[in-house]
């Protein structure tokens, strides 16, 4: 169902992805827009190792949402900020692709939790999180990717 790499000599192990997405902040969520045009976005998200998902937090309305609702089908890709090898100007950059669905989550106190896991992938600071879940707890929707491919690879740039 899911294509194979081209270059596979390029391939990331299943470790080094799953590394990427536990450890860099934004990824690029592609969902099918209007009018069948895609519609992608940076988020922020965190990678769950406990259920294997990513999980997102968002406002409840608008062109994301509204796509999501249409089609649950989603890419997200995510990308390290690479390194260059001495002596040469490319970069080489690791990349993963996630290929999966989303659900919507409904439930207040898995908002909770999901901002809660979410905003401490970024700040430690207890007290500006707590602060903000009390202030957008309610309006916010938080959703999340199972994953039903996941793959990645090495580019140099040149």
């Amino acid at each position: 169902m899911f294509r194979e790499l081209t270059r596979k000599k390029q391939a990331l192990t299943p470790d080094e992805c799953l590394e990427i997405l536990r450890k860099e902040p934004r990824g690029v969520l592609c969902v099918n827009g209007d009018d069948g045009y895609p519609y992608g976005m940076p988020m922020n998200f965190y990678y769950s190792d406990t259920d294997r998902k990513i999980y997102f937090h968002s406002g409840r309305n608008g062109h994301k949402i509204d796509a999501l609702k249409r089609d649950g089908k989603v890419s997200f890709c995510v990308y390290d900020s690479g390194y260059r090898k001495p002596g040469e100007w490319a970069l080489n950059i690791k990349s993963v692709v996630v290929f999966g669905r989303v659900t919507l989550i409904d439930s207040f106190e898995k908002t909770v939790e999901i901002s809660r896991e979410l905003s401490y992938k970024y700040t430690d600071d207890s007290d500006y999180i707590e602060n903000e879940i009390k202030k957008f707890a309610a309006s916010t929707l938080c959703f999340a990717i199972t994953p039903e491919h996941i793959c990645g690879k090495l580019v140099n740039e040149k």
